[in-house]
């Protein structure tokens, strides 16, 4: 197995079990939607946030532990969104974890190596095009939003109580070769289905480690996980600790520039460019318990007597442009 970047996509690729198990991790920066009691539509992606392999940084640079744990890293401003995108160039499936600070994000529970098939604590690929944040409830996550380690507004912060791990993790499980050959077989003769592309938009603190904390509510489902737990190569598997840099840091970690600050989703609403839904064709999972009892970060601020989320402005949401199987209808030539 083996672990690489293309162009600040994480590739997890399993040639020892086939040469079709290729999965690609993006991060995509995006607009912060308001925490506002909506439920907002899915926003665009506005361009891969730079991801840089740990070890190809300069070692008197790097924040404490990052050595250790290897991995990538990567830059966001505080309280900035990003969701990720997941895809598989072949169709081949995969099984994927993800969790913020070691809490997964889909159950709320502590990390653990092990796939819980009784609880789902992982999506899979194809199936799960992305993921925007912690599932709070059945068709409802609460927004991956950045904020500093130390504050008490991340999930790991909230969940824990401690402020140890930050960042994202990341492990995958290729299906069983055998599994895909037959179902290989089974498609020879059936059309090319092309890989869903959630479309892009048209046209502080010095704290260096940063976490994701739950922001504002999005409409988006968890699929419930079809493959049986035996068809999943177990002996078979490959994690990846991302790191999360403030972006007021990452010139002097990486030695280059930050992306620039993403517009406003009150601005972006104004300009009229479009916000997306996706139509998903198998039924969704509950949502956590556990993660919806977190405060999001606007109300743990209150709290606090802070005001973390600057420009947290509602807006008139237009319609959105629909996506998925079960919408029916091309965009820009793919389903």
């Amino acid at each position: 197995m083996a672990l690489g970047l293309d162009r600040d996509t994480l590739i997890f690729d399993f040639p020892e079990v086939h040469r079709d198990a290729v999965l690609r991790v993006e991060f995509q920066r995006t607009l912060r939607v308001p925490d506002d009691g909506r439920r907002h539509k899915l926003p665009p992606g506005l361009g891969r946030f730079p991801v840089r392999a740990v070890d190809d940084l300069d070692p008197a640079r790097l924040p404490a532990g990052w050595a250790r744990r290897g991995g990538v890293a990567m830059p966001m401003w505080q309280a900035e969104a990003c969701w990720l995108s997941f895809s598989s160039p072949a169709g081949y499936p995969f099984l994927l974890k993800v969790a913020a600070g070691k809490v997964n994000a889909v159950n709320g529970r502590p990390w653990d190596n092990a796939p819980d098939f009784a609880d789902q604590d992982y999506v899979e690929v194809p199936g799960q095009p992305w993921l925007d944040g912690f599932c709070v409830e059945k068709g409802v996550v609460r927004q991956f939003v950045a904020m500093p380690l130390g504050d008490g507004y991340t999930a790991e912060e909230q969940v824990t109580g401690a402020a140890e791990h930050g960042g994202v993790q990341l492990l995958a499980h290729p299906l069983k070769a055998a599994l895909w050959e037959a179902r290989l077989e089974e498609r020879r003769n059936r059309p090319r289905v092309y890989a869903l592309m959630r479309p892009a938009a048209a046209g502080v603190s010095m704290v260096c480690d940063m976490g994701l904390a739950p922001g504002g509510s999005i409409v988006q489902d968890i699929t419930v996980a079809k493959e049986k737990p035996e068809a999943w190569e177990s002996s078979a598997r490959s994690r990846c600790f991302v790191h999360l840099a403030n972006s007021l840091a990452w010139q002097a970690i990486a030695g280059e520039a930050p992306p620039t600050v993403p517009p406003t989703a009150a601005d972006y609403a104004r300009a009229g460019l479009p916000w997306f839904e996706w139509y998903a064709e198998g039924p969704a999972k509950a949502g956590s318990s556990l993660l919806a009892g977190l405060k999001s970060v606007l109300a743990l601020g209150r709290e606090k007597g802070r005001a973390p989320l600057p420009e947290n402005e509602g807006f008139e949401p237009p319609e959105p442009i629909r996506l998925g199987p079960a919408a029916r209808e091309p965009l820009d030539g793919r389903w």
